[in-house]
């Protein structure tokens, strides 16, 4: 890739969804907002190169996709006007009444969204509105990645292993979705005031998500051929999470999660690179070399998660954060803090008593109480619902058998795992694991 190409890749991931976003606040939501700004990064591929990069690339991006969005505007008028023109000539061929001069039709109540503060982030108002509340939390992530992100569908499909066509099903399932939101609201229409909260919220989880998905899929992606088309979704979400951070941090009661949240990234991907062998296959937290875990990305996490922890309320990133911090610092397994684990899982179920986090906190018991009261724990939870078709519960349980010294249960355990994974790479582990127990 040339230096041209590298500035122009650059400016897409910086500026695809500010570029979005303002043509959304300009103009209302339309499928055009999209092609506008593909053919202003079009251009600028062409331009920049011969006629040198602009000082102000956003800037540069928002006024060529502006001007190309106003023609793609008038040859969509124009085609209505025909179309309007071509139905009243039928009307009055038919003796039906001619629609009221001067009505509303679909293309002018497309554009305008009134009301936005003119002092609100483009790209925050973006995730705000592809975080609806209307839709599920996997087109929440599907548009974000598409609209937000920048990503294809290709791109997007071939991160989550599904077919091109069934990722494309569900984007514009959820464009259309929100062209058709209740109430007569605005498509893509931003939360009231009362509403931004649980909205952030939203969007935070659905970062989240798109990280796991990413962090998740490293050794599926490590057995693909060459040409495999490989987008990294842990560093797209960390890309979004950088700018959430900085989009609420004059918000203060949104502030600190959002720190929270790029935290809790940062700390969990400072480990990745120790996470797999040269084959491909995971190695657990346990047995990593710590030398391969990245140094500067725990420091900014804590510089982060200390910030957030002294600006606002403690929230469920910054636990989690403050977690995944407890484990980057010790410099040995052995020397890991559990006591401190323990006490931060137990401040979390509190604030989200999930089923999750409470097969966590039965891990943090066994390594501070033994395994035992740890199992009493986890037989507890077979009836949780958020687990019911999770590999999640055998596999603690697995971990907790071995460690108990009963290697028959544990291999059976460990084997009931893998058969309810869907990941191969957590597969190979978890048959691995069973393989191992002898008894």
């Amino acid at each position: 890739m040339s230096a041209d190409q590298r500035a122009v890749a650059q400016a897409w991931r910086e500026h695809a969804g500010t570029v979005v976003g303002a043509l959304i606040r300009r103009f209302g939501y339309s499928p055009s907002c999209e092609d506008a700004v593909s053919e202003a990064f079009a251009a600028a591929s062409a331009q920049w190169p011969s006629g040198g990069h602009p000082d102000d690339p956003r800037a540069w991006l928002i006024r060529v996709a502006e001007r190309r969005m106003i023609d793609l505007l008038r040859s969509e008028r124009a085609r209505d006007r025909r179309q309007a023109t071509h139905a009243a000539a039928a009307g009055v061929a038919a003796g039906t009444p001619n629609a009221e001069p001067g009505a509303a039709g679909p293309a002018d109540q497309r554009h305008g969204l009134a009301g936005l503060s003119a002092d609100t982030d483009d790209t925050l108002e973006l995730l705000l509105r592809c975080c609806a509340d209307e839709l599920s939390r996997t087109s929440q992530v599907a548009l974000t990645l598409r609209v937000v992100a920048g990503l294809s569908t290709e791109q997007i499909a071939a991160a989550f292993a599904v077919p091109e066509s069934t990722m494309a099903q569900r984007i514009s399932r959820a464009k259309t979705q929100l062209r058709h939101t209740r109430d007569g609201a605005a498509p893509f229409a931003l939360p009231e005031p009362t509403q931004l909260a649980g909205r952030l919220d939203s969007v935070r989880d659905v970062l989240h998500v798109i990280y796991q998905a990413g962090y998740l899929t490293d050794g599926a992606r490590h057995r693909q051929p060459p040409q495999a088309q490989h987008v990294d979704l842990a560093g797209q979400a960390i890309d979004l999470a950088r700018q959430l951070h900085l989009l609420t941090r004059r918000m203060p009661t949104e502030a600190a999660e959002s720190a929270g949240l790029l935290a809790l990234l940062l700390l969990t991907e400072a480990r990745r690179a120790a996470r797999l062998d040269p084959g491909g296959d995971l190695i657990d937290l346990e047995h990593q070399d710590r030398s391969r875990w990245n140094t500067e990305q725990i420091t900014e996490g804590n510089r982060l998660l200390q910030a957030g922890l002294r600006s606002g309320p403690v929230g469920r990133f910054q636990l989690q954060a403050a977690i995944a911090a407890c484990h980057d610092q010790a410099p040995t397994a052995d020397a890991t803090d559990w006591a401190q684990i323990l006490t931060l899982y137990r401040m979390l179920y509190r604030l989200a008593p999930h089923g999750v986090v409470a097969l966590n906190l039965a891990v943090a018991v066994a390594m501070t109480s033994g395994p035992e009261p740890a199992l009493r724990l986890v037989d507890a939870l077979e009836s949780d619902g958020a687990l019911r078709h999770s590999h999640r519960i055998a596999a603690v349980r697995g971990h907790l058998l071995e460690r108990a010294g009963r290697p028959v249960e544990a291999k059976k355990a460990f084997l009931a795992a893998a058969a309810a994974t869907r990941s191969v790479v957590e597969q190979r582990y978890l048959n691995a694991k069973a393989a191992a127990q002898i008894g």
